[in-house]
């Protein structure tokens, strides 16, 4: 069981930091991306460009730090033997049974592991 609890903890320390690394280089790319197509869209369509699509980057960016941040914090709990870490991991698992197909393997095997 002791391995596990450190696997799992790697685990989620690993994918909480992909998680971030993927938002920053998407919202980079997008940032960089998206003064092209309001040229392009003109004077009716750029108001998408400078308020719609900034706000919904911020909404996924919010979301993924809601998501990432404490997987990392459960990951390096799982690491220390801390006792809260175990339910952090079961209650992100099942958040992550829904990220299908990759966050679906962690959550089962979290569930596996605290079961």
């Amino acid at each position: 069981m002791e391995n596990h609890n450190r696997i799992l903890g790697f685990i989620y320390i690993i994918s909480g930091a992909l998680q971030i690394l993927t938002m920053i280089f998407l919202y980079a790319f997008f940032s960089a991306f998206f003064p092209f197509l309001s040229e392009e869209a003109g004077p009716d369509g750029a108001w998408v460009f400078e308020w719609l699509l900034p706000f919904i980057g911020t909404i996924a960016v919010c979301v993924v730090i809601v998501f990432a941040i404490p997987g990392i914090i459960a990951g390096a709990g799982l690491l220390n033997h801390k006792k809260w870490a175990l339910t952090l991991a079961l209650i992100l698992g099942i958040f992550k049974l829904f990220s299908f197909p990759i966050g679906t393997a962690i959550g089962i095997y979290t569930i596996w592991v605290y079961a």
